[in-house]
């Protein structure tokens, strides 16, 4: 049996159809297959998950050019102020009032649409895909970070104790807090401090919301159940102000 060559990752944003198109079949797989979800511009017969923000965003990719040299296998999707400006719209709006964010004078950044191939969790992957997303950060001068993460399943008590801890130590401060729509709100804090398993919390939260929280992330007020994607979602923020040294080794640092 021949053995797969070592990775050997590049990251670089899309230029053209074909690597917009290639992000959006690795989604397909990812949100659509594994997890369920859908949506109504999401194409089924060609197996890509998208919708009308494809056009206007950044698609920052990850490719292992050992390996899978036609494909991509780890995708953000991003929201610059430049192209904020042309379109006039975040994908979190549909779920969150931004208003607190978009107040708040500081140059922001949509991070959307994250996901690696399944051959490629739990490595060095998600790592070069950060590193690229930092030195874009740097290169635009972003200050806020911002988007919705999720958990599988639109029924947000299923996730009450995870979201109730993260209620009570991760909210934001109320000068960048969004807040979750009336039509999807769930409130996270659902249990007492002394009700909570932390490690048994942190155990069910995941791995991105983790990684997020490890680098200095908050959340906004309220979760939101998402019954089309079928994903329970929290509005993660991440001022870059307050990345310590640590923090930031852990953004940019390459694990083998």
């Amino acid at each position: 049996m021949l053995q797969k060559a070592l990775p050997k990752f590049e990251v670089a944003l899309a230029r053209d159809a074909g690597s917009i198109a290639a992000s959006q079949r690795l989604r397909y797989e990812v949100f659509v297959e594994e997890l369920g979800s859908d949506g109504p511009l999401v194409d089924h017969t060609n197996r890509l998950e998208k919708d009308r923000f494809d056009e206007v965003c950044e698609h920052l990719l990850l490719y292992d050019r050992a390996n899978r040299t036609s494909e991509v296998v780890g995708v953000y999707r991003l929201m610059p102020p430049d192209r904020f400006a042309s379109f006039g719209r975040y994908y979190s709006e549909g779920e969150y009032d931004l208003a607190p964010l978009m107040s708040s004078g500081r140059r922001l950044l949509e991070l959307g649409r994250s996901c690696l191939h399944a051959d490629y969790r739990g490595g060095a992957a998600m790592h070069h895909l950060w590193q690229g997303l930092a030195q874009y950060i740097e290169a635009n001068r972003i200050e806020l970070l911002f988007g919705v993460a999720s958990f599988h399943g639109a029924d947000a008590s299923a996730h009450a104790e995870p979201l109730s801890l993260l209620h009570q130590n991760y909210l934001a401060p109320a000068s960048v807090r969004p807040r979750a729509l009336p039509e999807g709100f769930f409130e996270m804090n659902q249990h007492r401090p002394d009700q909570i398993d932390r490690v048994r919390a942190m155990r069910a939260m995941p791995q991105l919301i983790k990684a997020y929280l490890r680098l200095g992330g908050m959340v906004g007020d309220g979760a939101f159940q998402d019954k089309v994607f079928n994903t329970t979602d929290i509005c993660m923020i991440l001022d870059t102000a307050k990345i310590g040294p640590k923090q930031r080794a852990r953004l940019t640092e390459v694990r083998a």
